[in-house]
């Protein structure tokens, strides 16, 4: 299950464990690509929560994470960013990204 983040509720994410945050839009086509890799990784990743930042509905969260590109994801472990990744990747490469911190 993706989680939605609004401005307002950031702090969540934060608070996971571990975390991928999605920074994306409705008009971005690699976005719309990569929703549907990230649902499955959720399912099959239970361990990881998963959150996604419409930066069109939440344009100072974007900007106060510096997000130039889109889609943009945020590896967050126990409340900061460990790693970040721009554009579309297919699912194993997303998967590794994500294990690779563990």
């Amino acid at each position: 299950m993706i989680h939605i983040i609004k401005n307002d509720n950031w702090d969540e994410a934060l608070k996971a464990k571990k975390a991928v945050v999605d920074f994306s839009a409705e008009w971005c086509g690699p976005c719309k690509m990569l929703g549907p890799v990230l649902n499955e990784l959720s399912e099959e990743m239970p361990e990881v929560e998963f959150y996604n930042a419409d930066t069109d509905q939440n344009m100072q969260l974007a900007i106060k994470n510096g997000i130039s590109s889109i889609p943009a994801l945020f590896l967050l472990e126990d409340g900061k960013v460990k790693d970040t990744m721009v554009g579309f990747m297919p699912k194993e490469a997303v998967k590794d990204w994500i294990n690779k911190a563990r």
